[in-house]
């Protein structure tokens, strides 16, 4: 885990602004990204996802990230993530970041548990040997050491989220983003979840928090960022948040 002491900056965004087009084809050219064309230019086509966020956020925060669906919570995470590059502004992160976005997404449907288990952790950092030490642990914590061998194609929904929760778990970087992988999969197997997400914050790591669950949001988070429109309303205590939040739309 990159050593990030606890209070330090972790997350620091300023003017941060990502555009997307309507259509299905796909954003803008490479070719404009690379002459920055993108970024003087407006399409009739296009929205802003995201526009003129700043904030800052101090490693150990739990910061829940509030919102209507389409208001732009899980572009912020891909950005903080790096996957989304931002035609605005700026974001820094200090320390590696465990991603819980879209967890499935980079699982092989062809290969077996066994094989994803591999190759996903590798993809995200892990060592074979890191991955031989934890293999053990990853498929008890899913509770799915009978289907090793199955395709992966062939697991239920429920499945499918318990191995990639289970294996983006056992990285160890200070910095965890969760945007609502745990809506699917039975009662018990999400508070086992919850219960280890609170382990990470005893541990002293940094929380962002996208739910539309407002008990899950009380649970874990003292701050809260509140996105309408792709820009942010509020940013302050997670109950204010949350009253405004409501206020607005309840």
């Amino acid at each position: 885990m990159t050593d990030v002491t606890q209070g330090d900056v972790a997350i620091r965004a300023e003017g941060l602004g990502i555009r997307f087009r309507r259509n299905r084809r796909g954003r803008r050219s490479f070719k404009d990204l690379l002459s920055g064309a993108a970024a003087r230019r407006s399409r009739p086509d296009e929205f802003w996802a995201l526009r003129d966020v700043s904030m800052v956020v101090h490693a150990g925060e739990a910061i829940g990230v509030v919102g209507r669906n389409g208001q732009g919570k899980s572009t912020l995470l891909k950005l903080v993530a790096g996957v989304m590059i931002p035609d605005t502004g700026s974001v820094t992160v200090h320390g590696g970041v465990a991603p819980l976005i879209e967890i499935t997404g980079g699982f092989v449907d062809d290969l077996t548990v066994r094989d994803n288990v591999y190759l996903t952790a590798g993809l995200h950092g892990m060592t074979r040997g890191q991955i031989d030490a934890k293999f053990a642990e990853i498929i008890a914590f899913a509770e799915i050491g009978d289907f090793l061998d199955t395709p992966y194609k062939h697991l239920s929904s429920g499945m499918k989220v318990r191995i990639a929760f289970s294996v983006i778990a056992q990285l160890d970087e200070p910095i965890v983003l969760v945007d609502e992988v745990l809506a699917v999969g039975d009662k018990r197997f999400r508070e086992k979840c919850y219960a280890r997400i609170e382990e990470m914050l005893a541990a002293g790591r940094t929380l962002f928090f996208v739910s539309h669950n407002e008990r899950d949001l009380r649970r874990f988070c003292t701050r809260g960022l509140y996105l309408e429109g792709g820009s942010l309303v509020l940013d302050g205590p997670i109950t204010e948040v949350l009253d405004r939040y409501n206020g607005d739309h309840g």
